[in-house]
């Protein structure tokens, strides 16, 4: 099989871990390539460092948790918490995706929480039949043809859910994403925990990885994300995997392909994700 190139186009610096480290970890343990971009600096994510010092730490704390899966990581200069889908965003993104020339693209639903997580995927979005277009920023060669474009999963149910086109079961790969995850300390073991409420063990100041106390907390926290995704489309595994396997799937991701851009056919579909468990 040849090469593929996966990219995903997140809003912040662990999107991509969070929402699409199983599929991402499968693709690069196959030698396909991936491509991790936060669209934002990721420098509003914070409770007590000062947004220039985050910025640059969390742009080396991406490069960190890509490393893990020999992924490349781009954070971009867009400011976090104010993103919009501007014609600039929408811009970056047709270069991104022409440059990279992905198979598959995957992003984040207009239906989300997160004002950042809505722009970008409405950017992808427009951008989609645009990459096509030659005279749409033509200092860029365009594309002939629109690559898969999928929306990362979440659990948002108004004013749609997400509908599962493709279920991945991540238990083979939970603890290489906790791994990732963990690279991004100033985010999983400071904000998330202060912004969410959850106590986070303390761990030894200076010291080179976190502990194994604040692991094993992280892999029950990133878990519980993990097993409410299987949960929600256990419909969708056990059609994916059959009744008594699909029942048996305690992690999970699932993506809904985008109808702004190539179809998933069966060809298609079997390309992308046939060779995933």
């Amino acid at each position: 099989m040849s090469q593929l190139r996966l990219l995903i186009l997140g809003a912040h610096p662990d999107d991509g871990e969070f929402h699409a480290g199983g599929i991402a970890s499968a693709y690069a343990r196959q030698g396909h390539r991936v491509r991790v971009v936060s669209v934002t600096n990721g420098a509003a994510g914070h409770h007590f460092r000062e947004p220039s010092e985050l910025a640059e730490r969390r742009r080396r704390e991406a490069s960190r948790a890509a490393r893990v899966i020999g992924a490349e990581s781009e954070v971009w200069e867009f400011p976090d918490g104010a993103l919009e889908p501007s014609l600039e965003v929408r811009a970056r993104v047709i270069r991104c995706i022409r440059e990279y020339q992905p198979d598959l693209v995957l992003t984040h639903r207009l239906c989300d929480y997160h004002p950042d997580h809505r722009s970008v995927g409405q950017a992808v979005q427009d951008a989609s039949y645009l990459v096509t277009v030659p005279l749409v920023q033509p200092e860029v060669p365009h594309l002939k043809q629109d690559p898969v474009v999928a929306y990362m999963p979440d659990l948002f149910t108004k004013p749609t859910p997400l509908q599962p086109d493709v279920v991945l079961d991540i238990g083979p790969w939970i603890d290489t994403i906790v791994e990732m995850l963990a690279c991004h300390e100033s985010q999983v073991f400071e904000w998330l925990p202060f912004n969410r409420g959850r106590e986070c063990p303390a761990d030894t100041p200076g010291a080179e990885r976190p502990s194994a106390e604040r692991m094993a907390w992280l892999r029950d926290w990133y878990a519980e994300r993990a097993a409410a995704r299987a949960d929600r489309f256990r419909s969708a595994l056990c059609q994916r995997y059959g009744q008594a396997a699909g029942e048996r799937v305690q992690y999970a991701e699932a993506f809904e392909i985008s109808e702004y851009a190539a179809p998933l056919d069966e060809q298609a579909r079997e390309r992308l994700f046939g060779f995933l468990n």
